[in-house]
């Protein structure tokens, strides 16, 4: 493991693999380790450099618990600090849920960073983020049993313990605030970008709309998953992510 600090806030990351930068930014409640266990580490390691982040507040990344801390600006410049400790100029980008939000931007506010975007459960058009302030007003074995009753499974035995060790107080922080929207001037993020949602997901047409609003981007929707169920499956879109990323290295090599 390796850390960087953003404006004093301690980030965790972990390197992995070689070839071309990937970034992958997970959800709530989970960490870098949770990239292994849903089998995208083993299928991705050979062909790209993955860079495996913690968010700050999450997995071993600094706790901090004021909620102006999480502003996404402030998040977007933590994958740039560990993308620059690295001296990597451009890289791949491929997050769900919260790992999606920060990825939406880094399109608006860091887009030159980016040589391809792949996200998502989520959307940028503004969100009420009450119901996860409502899972996590009990504590962390209330909202784990909340997201494993909404996705009819139960998490593995290690993936259960580290998400009942998160700090529920700087998880609570992070989720304090709605999350603003930030749709104006995403149609200038022309990088290629691939976005998906589960089919039950709620959020569904507003990705989808982004997708269309998008320059160079196109949508998948997975069958018959919600926006939770989805998050705890995120193995069932690894062939649209190595199939995507094939293409945009191929476009790289005729470009060139």
């Amino acid at each position: 493991m390796a850390y960087v600090y953003n404006h004093g806030i301690r980030i965790n990351y972990q390197v992995e693999g070689e070839g071309p930068a990937l970034v992958l930014y997970h959800g709530l409640g989970q960490d870098w380790q949770s990239w292994y266990e849903a089998g995208y580490v083993e299928a991705l390691k050979k062909d790209y450099r993955l860079l495996l982040i913690d968010s700050r507040g999450q997995g071993a990344s600094q706790k901090i618990y004021d909620p102006a801390a999480y502003g996404l600006k402030e998040e977007v410049g933590d994958v740039v600090a560990m993308l620059d400790d690295l001296g990597i100029d451009q890289a791949h980008y491929f997050g769900y849920a919260l790992g999606g939000w920060v990825g939406l931007g880094l399109a608006k506010y860091a887009p030159g960073r980016l040589r391809s975007l792949a996200i998502g459960g989520a959307q940028p058009y503004g969100q009420d983020m009450a119901p996860y302030r409502a899972m996590l007003q009990g504590g962390m074995a209330t909202c784990l049993a909340s997201v494993e009753q909404a996705a009819g499974v139960s998490l593995l035995a290690a993936a259960r313990q580290r998400f009942l060790s998160n700090d529920h107080q700087a998880l609570s922080a992070a989720y304090a605030n709605d999350r603003p929207d930030i749709s104006k001037g995403l149609r200038l993020a022309t990088m290629p970008a691939l976005l998906f949602a589960g089919a039950k997901d709620p959020l569904k047409p507003a990705i989808e709309r982004c997708a269309a609003e998008l320059p160079n981007a196109t949508f998948v929707a997975i069958p018959g998953l919600s926006h939770i169920q989805l998050g705890l499956q995120l193995h069932t879109v690894l062939p649209q992510l190595t199939d995507f990323l094939a293409k945009v290295e191929r476009r790289s090599l005729v470009i060139a």
